[in-house]
């Protein structure tokens, strides 16, 4: 099988990586970037092809020679890369956080008999699977609540924070609304807002806030309550309200010095630097998720909590592991033939079916990925 990952960063390098351990799969990866293809001279075994991806017509002519397709690019193109590939009638696995609504894509998908899982990394991602997973196993679901979040192991000031993906995904993050489900209601709030404290094992009290990370659970499920909630170390949010409300997030643009420039864009530049995790320098990946419910007449409650590192011995770090293994583990579920519904497919519907999660859960466990599971009846 021929797979082509699109973008070759921190993200999709380990993807490709992944990949090319399965003698049936021929990797090759595109990128615009001349410096990131250079990375994988020292793997013969995946091709790179240096590529402008925001180029539509050359990127349909690109992908039309493969068999499946990674997406990896940046959030604000997103989309229409989706529709690039469902175009050129493509099985696509995506991790691309864009702020479009992906379901506009599912009709278009069936007709070209396309497979598009969409938001599939951790959170959106695993987050949805074992939520769908979970109200699959129980009869009535009542309530969801996912707190997610990254985190550099070690906190230094001033930010206490650290990024394995792009500072404008992350800043999205905290400027796009986040949309919760309360007693069958949708509730739209600012990103940053209901803040509050958990206790988690090993890493200690974090701060949570409002996030747009249930995406297409509020469609797709039928839950009355349903929150997900960003964890960052304590004193985050307010310095991030504090650049949001002064305009650094803002994408209008500005004169500086005779040029129009967007405050957004010189934010991220100056922030990268300072959010870009040095060679070795261990970052963490922290997950709760919690699906309550009846089941049989009683009170279940199903739980799962990751806590997963960087890895010294492959070098790739935790957010990328989450994320980008995720990713490839559902595509081998797809080339298996495990699962093949057509259209736009989120990974909850995925969560459907027991016998994909538990191949999607062991696939994981094997890469040292390990979402610990607690049933409790009351």
């Amino acid at each position: 099988m021929k797979v082509i990952v699109l973008g070759g960063g921190l993200v999709g390098g380990p993807m490709a990586l992944d990949l090319a351990k399965d003698n049936d799969i021929d990797v090759t990866v595109t990128d615009i970037s001349g410096d990131i293809l250079n990375r994988f001279e020292t793997h013969p075994e995946i091709k790179t092809v240096k590529q402008d991806l925001s180029d539509r017509e050359s990127l349909k002519t690109l992908v039309s020679s493969f068999d499946m397709v990674v997406s990896a690019v940046p959030g604000f193109m997103g989309y229409k890369t989706l529709e690039t590939i469902i175009e050129a009638g493509k099985n696509v696995v995506d991790i691309a956080f864009f702020p479009e609504d992906a379901f506009l894509l599912d009709d278009f998908a069936k007709k070209q008999n396309v497979t598009a899982i969409v938001d599939c990394g951790v959170a959106p991602g695993m987050s949805n699977m074992l939520t769908g997973y979970a109200d699959h196993l129980l009869d009535k679901t009542q309530n969801a609540l996912i707190y997610v979040g990254g985190l550099p192991e070690v906190r230094t000031q001033p930010w206490e924070y650290k990024a394995v993906f792009s500072p404008i995904d992350v800043i999205e993050e905290y400027i796009r609304p986040a949309f919760y489900v309360e007693n069958n209601q949708i509730i739209e709030m600012p990103a940053l807002s209901d803040p509050e404290f958990i206790d988690f094992p090993e890493v200690g009290t974090l701060e949570v806030f409002n996030t747009d990370g249930l995406r297409s659970l509020i469609k797709t499920l039928d839950i009355p309550n349903m929150k997900e909630k960003t964890m960052r170390y304590p004193g985050h949010i307010e310095k991030m309200i504090l650049l949001r409300e002064a305009g650094f997030f803002s994408e209008e643009p500005v004169l500086v010095d005779g040029h129009m420039v967007r405050p957004l864009d010189v934010t991220a530049k100056l922030l990268f630097p300072q959010w870009e995790l040095a060679p070795g320098e261990v970052d963490i990946t922290i997950m709760r998720i919690i699906v309550e419910g009846k089941k049989d007449g009683k009170n279940r409650k199903y739980t799962w909590d990751l806590l997963d590192k960087y890895d010294p011995e492959t070098k790739v770090h935790s957010m990328a592991r989450t994320t980008g293994y995720t990713a490839t583990v559902v595509l081998r579920l797809l080339k298996k033939g495990l699962f093949d519904q057509k259209g736009i497919i989120p990974p909850e519907i995925i969560g459907k079916n027991q016998a994909c999660v538990q191949f999607v859960l062991k696939e994981l466990k094997q890469r040292n990925i390990i979402y610990k599971e607690i049933i409790s009846e009351y």
